[in-house]
């Protein structure tokens, strides 16, 4: 029952923030959608800070889950790599979209971008360790230092996550399928541009 009524107040905060703003809504309006007392919510959270906190830790919790999923997935490493990165790119794409004036602050606020991925990067980067593991023990990857790599990777994806969302890139030509494949092939295989792996094979402008 407690936690319900903590789900409860983040979902209605979550709600608001994307429909109003943050800035515009207070505790007394999440307590009044949530048909709960003033007293309720502060007895769940002290602050307005804590509530968004909350409400990022919960929508970061989705994205964690579903790259939960593809790392249990039955696979060899290199596709499991692969289904790992267009599912990150694609929830984060439907998480950023559905937030409404979030999505706003998500572009505006670096800070507070900064601040969210705080929360997950040791998480996400966990998780990629584990695929690069398995491909260490499969002898498909040959990495020195698998830590090192996984943080790498996990930044090098977060900072392709603002141009994916709003599709920047497909302006210069790249779409955004096309972005999830290079990403791929480059972590894979570097640009040494080997037959079977040249980051740039085939045309750009290709569907």
């Amino acid at each position: 029952m407690v936690s319900k009524t903590r789900e409860r107040f983040i979902e209605v905060a979550r709600q608001l923030f994307a429909r109003k703003g943050v800035e515009n809504t207070t505790m007394n309006d999440i307590a009044s959608a949530s048909s709960k007392g003033r007293r309720t919510i502060y007895t769940y959270f002290k602050s307005k800070r804590e509530i968004f906190n909350a409400v990022i830790a919960s929508e970061t919790e989705e994205l964690l889950g579903r790259l939960r999923g593809v790392v249990h997935l039955d696979l060899p490493a290199q596709e499991k790599l692969k289904r790992y990165i267009d599912c990150r790119f694609q929830t984060m794409s439907e998480i950023v979209s559905r937030n409404g004036s979030l999505r706003a602050g998500f572009f505006r606020d670096v800070r507070k971008v900064d601040r969210a991925r705080k929360l997950i990067t040791d998480k996400e980067s966990a998780l990629l360790r584990e695929i690069l593991d398995e491909g260490m023990s499969q002898g498909v990857f040959h990495i020195n230092d698998v830590e090192a790599a996984s943080l790498v990777i996990t930044h090098t994806l977060h900072g392709l996550d603002v141009p994916y969302v709003r599709d920047n890139i497909s302006k210069e030509g790249v779409s955004p399928e096309q972005l999830k494949e290079y990403i791929t092939r480059l972590i894979l295989y570097g640009i040494r541009g080997d037959k079977e792996s040249d980051l740039l094979k085939g045309n750009r402008q290709e569907a």
